[in-house]
């Protein structure tokens, strides 16, 4: 897969574990795990990516004697979201095309 657009599909993903409610590294890991494998390392760097874009914002709070950071999206990160959705509807009916006459659709 391309790497530009694996990061995109990423970075949008770690947008949609925080979607609903703010949260914390390891439980973004638990909450995208059922759908994909993600090192603690990458995802780090997405979340820090991802503040430096503003699509979302950081607060760190104490949690059992030690500091915690909570990540929550932003209006920024709504939008991001918002749009790769629409994109991908462009990418599935581009993929519908390429892939119309075949056999087997992959």
């Amino acid at each position: 897969m391309d790497a530009q657009l694996k990061r995109g599909l990423l970075d949008v993903c770690v947008l949609a574990a925080i979607k609903n409610e703010e949260s914390y590294g390891y439980q973004i890991l638990k909450d995208m795990k059922p759908y994909m494998e993600m090192s603690e390392s990458t995802l780090y760097t997405i979340l820090k990516r991802l503040e430096s874009a503003s699509l979302l914002t950081v607060r760190s709070a104490e949690h059992n004697g030690r500091l915690r950071k909570y990540y929550r999206i932003t209006a920024a990160g709504r939008a991001r979201l918002a749009e790769f959705k629409a994109e991908w509807r462009e990418v599935t009916s581009i993929y519908q095309f390429v892939t119309k006459g075949d056999e087997h659709h992959e």
